[in-house]
C-alpha cells in the first residue's frame, strides 16, 4: 500500500492509498549494516567496532522481544530509532537518522490494529530487527 501524507500542525493526515510492496528483512539488513553495525555489531549483539569505547555499551538488539515478554514491541522500537521517545543515556548519544525518516511511506502495524504511516527505510530496518530476535 502506498501512502501519501500531508503535515498539518504537527500531525500527519493520510490522503491516499495505492498498492505498494512492504519492505522485508533483507532490505533492512542493508540499512542496518550502513547505520547500526558500527555500534551494535554485525550480529546485533552490541559488539560493534566502536562498542568498547562506549559507556554504557550499545544494546543487544537480538533480545528486544525477550525483554518485552516475548513480543516484539513495534511502536517502542520505532520510537527509539526515530528519536521521538528516546530515553537519554548519560554519556551516550544514539545518532539521529534523518535519512531513515524520509521518502515513501508504508503502513506499519504498531499494535491494537493501528497502522502508522512509516518511512519505508525505517520499516525495513524494523523488519530486520524483528527477524534477528533470539
Amino acid at each position: 500500500m502506498r501512502l501519501a501524507a500531508v503535515a498539518l500542525t504537527g500531525g500527519l493526515v493520510l490522503v491516499g492509498c495505492v498498492e505498494a510492496e512492504m519492505p522485508e528483512a533483507p532490505e533492512g539488513a542493508e540499512i542496518y549494516a550502513e547505520n547500526c553495525a558500527l555500534c551494535h555489531g554485525a550480529s546485533g549483539r552490541g559488539d560493534g567496532a566502536i562498542a568498547p569505547g562506549l559507556r554504557p555499551g550499545p544494546a543487544d538488539l537480538t533480545v528486544i522481544a525477550r525483554n518485552s515478554g516475548g513480543v516484539f514491541p513495534v511502536a517502542e522500537v520505532l520510537s527509539q530509532i526515530d528519536g521521538y521517545q528516546r530515553d537519554p543515556v548519560a554519556g551516550v548519544d544514539m545518532p539521529e537518522f534523518g535519512a531513515l525518516l524520509e521518502g515513501e511511506l508504508v503502513p506499519v502495524a504498531t499494535g491494537d490494529g493501528v497502522f502508522t504511516p512509516t518511512p519505508r527505510r525505517l520499516a525495513a530496518l524494523l523488519a530486520y530487527l524483528e527477524a534477528i530476535q533470539r
